[in-house]
């Protein structure tokens, strides 16, 4: 364990240096995100495109249950490391670990039984049914492995070993890069090769993080023998993983709901959409890096009761991360038309493409704020500030502000509901924090 950088350097090293990883791990992820988007944009076939982009929703519902015993379990091993008690942080890990294996198995089962409904829900048609069916099953199937890779992603980090943790990310990531055009063009599976090419990467990813655990953690731990389902342990860890997995299971609800209100302008809005959303990914998952990153040095200083630096790397980061957002907003906004032109060809869909990105990007300077604000709860055990702010932008935020604005505004309502409710979440999100961590910040 590090305690040197976490208690000692200056903050902007010690923060970049455990965000950096993460932030590259994050660009490797988007990388693959754009290159499948591409593959998949190459077959021509708009009901695939929408097919997949139906399937979204799923993904970030993977990563929720994931996160649930990922950020959970990192933020109470984050602290119990600035306390330094490492047997009972043995004992966390291990409880993450082979409890998301126990959900990630539960959850395929009931997601294979229930495909049918579970697909008209997320608003397949009899055009796209096909293709979501496809991809549905084999990423379904591989579910375990996704949920899975979100613990010892997070918890390595609690560590200090956040170049470790970012290997494994870019493994997976390299894999499911190779073996896209083979599954979707080589082997013609299409929509159901883009998720078995998914699926094998996250493969690899879970077995280098097993090899890192075995071989080089120092607290981390497979060790059945330390497994228990004791109420210290299960409450520690859901009373902040619940409500983390929130932002994205909001995410999944914010991305079903969208496609449904879009279903009235027709199905190459869904897919339009499902695109932006994915170049979108480029200033979201650098954000998510840069927030996350420096999570376990909050958890860290906040446990050892070092309350001065505490709250300068809590300013560090709302800095860091804001102005990077707008940065991207910036870029993104000026080079939206050359962006869009690489996945689409028609110019009515690539103009559409264009004024759906801006509209995206606006919103992201607020979202990184709120972010770092969601990370600070989730390191201090704020349970409560955490749950509320993370189901706010894409969830009890989002769902009133897009009824109303695609009732009074219609289209242009649906795709700008997303940046109306981030200015909506930023003014809750400070509220929040006024609430819970006001005197841990400003007061000595």
């Amino acid at each position: 364990m590090e305690n040197e950088l976490f208690e000692k350097a200056p903050i902007p090293k010690a923060y970049m240096k455990m965000a950096l990883p993460v932030v590259m791990g994050m660009i490797v992820t988007l990388v693959y995100n754009l290159v499948d988007t591409y593959f998949i944009a190459l077959t021509g076939n708009t009901n695939l495109i929408a097919g997949i982009s139906i399937c979204a929703p799923l993904f970030t519902l993977l990563l929720a249950i994931g996160d649930i015993f990922g950020l959970g379990g990192s933020s109470v091993i984050s602290r119990l490391l600035g306390a330094h008690n490492l047997d009972e942080a043995k004992k966390k890990s291990a409880f993450c670990f082979y409890t998301a294996i126990i959900v990630g198995v539960i959850f395929t089962v009931f997601m294979l039984l229930f495909s049918r409904q579970i697909l008209n829900i997320l608003g397949a048609t009899e055009q796209t049914y096909e293709y979501a069916a496809q991809y549905y099953f084999f990423l379904i199937l591989g579910s375990a492995f996704v949920i899975f890779s979100l613990v010892p992603t997070n918890l390595l980090r609690s560590e200090g070993m956040a170049m470790e943790a970012m290997t494994g990310s870019v493994l997976g990531t390299v894999v499911n890069i190779i073996l896209d055009p083979v599954f979707i063009f080589g082997l013609r599976l299409g929509a159901a090769g883009a998720a078995i090419a998914t699926v094998i990467g996250y493969i690899s990813t879970c077995a280098f993080y097993v090899y890192c655990i075995c071989k080089k953690s120092k607290v981390l731990s497979l060790d059945l023998k330390l497994f228990s389902f004791d109420a210290a342990t299960v409450a520690g860890v859901l009373s902040i993983g619940l409500p983390s997995s929130i932002t994205n299971l909001m995410q999944t609800i914010g991305i079903t709901v969208t496609n449904r209100f879009l279903q009235p302008y027709g199905d190459e809005s869904i897919a339009i959409m499902g695109i932006v959303l994915k170049i979108v990914n480029i200033s979201l998952l650098v954000i998510i890096g840069l927030s996350f990153g420096g999570q376990p040095l909050i958890g860290y200083n906040y446990g050892a009761g070092l309350k001065d630096r505490f709250k300068k790397i809590i300013g560090f980061g709302m800095a860091l991360t804001g102005l990077t957002g707008v940065g991207f907003l910036v870029i993104l906004s000026l080079f939206a038309n050359a962006i869009i032109s690489r996945f689409l060809t028609d110019p009515e869909m690539i103009s559409s493409g264009v004024t759906m990105l801006r509209f995206q990007l606006l919103g992201a300077p607020f979202m990184a704020v709120c972010l770092i604000i969601i990370c600070t709860f989730q390191s201090t055990g704020k349970a409560t500030g955490a749950f509320i702010l993370s189901a706010c932008r894409q969830g009890i935020v989002f769902l009133p502000v897009i009824v109303i604005l695609s009732k009074t505004m219609g289209y242009t309502g649906v795709i700008t509901a997303q940046f109306a409710s981030d200015i909506v979440t930023t003014v809750v999100a400070f509220i929040l924090l006024r609430i819970f961590l006001w005197n841990d910040i400003f007061e000595k």
